[in-house]
């Protein structure tokens, strides 16, 4: 594992040298593991655009959670709601624990899901996250930050998650933010794509999820500086909130744990471009069992029956 300084510097030689390589990091980007094509601690799949081949799942196979209390919930619902009132955050994403009961392991459950980004980090964790954090090819940046989820069989759903209002204020915060964090590090920053919808296929239900594209041009020797620009982006900010440090501070003082590599990032460079997800889906192990991170991004509009119900509704496998 390396600390921030090291992986910097690592990453950039790798970049420098175009050694392929994959990497993951935790929430606020202190701690890293960088790997070389060969070496293998971890495994890593990314899927993109192309139909993904899992094996069938075992006839006995059950999953169940116990998410937190809603009266837990909205204690810490009410915190942050009073920060934003405050104007110390326009948007915090907020986050629980989820205790999961499932016949699967890590391992079945890396081999069972589909989704854009798979890590797994043997007896530590699995991620199958739809969330793209970056992209870099041609020598131009992408982002793609999603804000809104909805249950794709609900009546009139498309339209509802579309024109929510609450749903509208912090895709917009999040655009905002992402759209400055990119002009740290490419210029020409633009926004591509507004608001447009993927669906997500579930163990229990379809979703509904919202996301943009925002593109900017980084020049041609953006390889040297890999690791640069990787360290300031983080951390991301589709699951921090804005303005990104003091969200920070009420992220930390809130949350009832540590997120540790829960929504830090993933990625492979394949020598010329390179592909990264947000770590969320994220189901995590330790000396109690299994369990499940999920939140969502909280505003002034926001209606804690609605943010519990979204918090729930994300513990999921895709598969």
């Amino acid at each position: 594992m390396l600390t921030k300084t090291d992986a910097i510097s690592v990453i950039n030689r790798l970049g420098t040298e175009k050694t392929p390589f994959s990497f993951y990091c935790d929430f606020l980007g202190k701690r890293w593991c960088v790997e070389p094509e060969g070496e293998r601690s971890f495994f890593l799949k990314i899927s993109e655009g192309t139909r993904q081949q899992n094996s069938v799942l075992p006839e006995d196979f059950h999953f169940s959670k116990t998410p937190p209390s809603y009266l837990e919930f909205r204690a810490a619902f009410d915190s942050v709601l009073e920060e934003i009132n405050y104007g110390n955050s326009f948007l915090t994403n907020l986050t629980f624990r989820t205790a999961i009961q499932t016949n699967l392991s890590l391992k079945g459950i890396f081999e069972y899901s589909r989704a854009k980004y798979k890590l797994l980090v043997p007896g530590h964790f699995v991620v199958f996250s739809p969330e793209t954090f970056i992209k870099i090819r041609e020598d131009h940046i992408f982002s793609y930050p999603m804000k809104g989820t909805i249950d794709a069989n609900l009546v009139n759903a498309r339209s509802t998650i579309l024109g929510d209002e609450k749903e509208i204020a912090e895709h917009v915060t999040i655009v905002d933010l992402i759209r400055n964090d990119l002009s740290l590090v490419a210029d020409e920053v633009a926004v591509t794509r507004f608001r447009y919808l993927d669906q997500l296929n579930t163990n229990q239900k379809e979703l509904l999820q919202v996301s943009s594209e925002i593109k900017g041009y980084l020049g041609k020797e953006w390889q040297n500086q890999l690791g640069t620009i990787l360290s300031k982006l983080l951390p991301a900010g589709s699951i921090s909130g804005a303005p990104k440090p003091e969200t920070l501070e009420i992220i930390q003082k809130t949350e009832s744990y540590s997120r540790d590599f829960f929504t830090g990032i993933c990625g492979h460079f394949d020598g010329h471009s390179l592909n990264t997800g947000v770590m969320i889906r994220f189901i995590g192990q330790d000396k109690d069992g299994l369990y499940y991170c999920s939140g969502g991004g909280i505003t002034s509009f926001s209606q804690p029956a609605k943010e519990y119900q979204e918090m729930v509704d994300k513990v999921y496998l895709p598969l």
